[in-house]
């Protein structure tokens, strides 16, 4: 994604999990990994913004295989749309496999920042421009995302909600 000034929204890490993130079965707590995740998405949306951001929302996390103790955690997260102040983070997780040293998908999160000033008001963000079929598909999705929210928030009418009407119309 091609953004307004030179700083980069992507951030990755990997993590190893030791027995202080597993429950009695082995597995990766669910909290140990929401909290990898909003680290990074922090760190990414701190990227795009150059301020400070602060998690606005939790918007979707899905837990779709166990991570057992020992693995090879890599969390990659980028903003995949900014908005005024507000920025909409996805997070992807991979499981190294031990063997091949291959990179399984296990687990997704989007995430809301908004950055903010000295005084820890909202602040505006540079927009970003997808450069790749990905890239644009997941700016897509993050508006209706947003708009859907902002609907089931009350804070927008239907009828406003145009990118979720389009959805039905085609």
């Amino acid at each position: 994604m091609r953004k307004k000034h030179p700083r980069e929204s992507v951030s990755t890490t990997t993590k190893v999990v030791l027995p202080n993130d597993t429950n009695t079965l082995g597995k990766l707590f669910g909290g140990s990994l929401l909290a990898w995740i909003d680290e990074i998405a922090a760190v990414a949306a701190h990227r795009h913004s150059g301020r400070v951001s602060v998690t606005a929302s939790i918007n979707n996390v899905s837990f779709t295989m166990p991570v057992d103790l020992g693995a090879i955690v890599t969390l990659s997260a980028k903003v995949s749309r900014a908005f005024n102040s507000s920025m909409e983070v996805i997070i992807d997780v991979f499981v190294e496999d031990r063997k091949t040293q291959q990179q399984i998908a296990s687990n997704q999160a989007i995430l809301t920042f908004v950055a903010v000033d000295q005084n820890g008001n909202a602040i505006d963000v540079p927009e970003i421009v997808p450069e790749t079929e990905e890239e644009q598909k997941r700016y897509d999705a993050a508006l209706r995302r947003r708009q859907l929210s902002l609907l089931l928030a009350g804070r927008i009418k239907a009828n406003e909600a145009t990118e979720l009407k389009a959805l039905f119309e085609e």
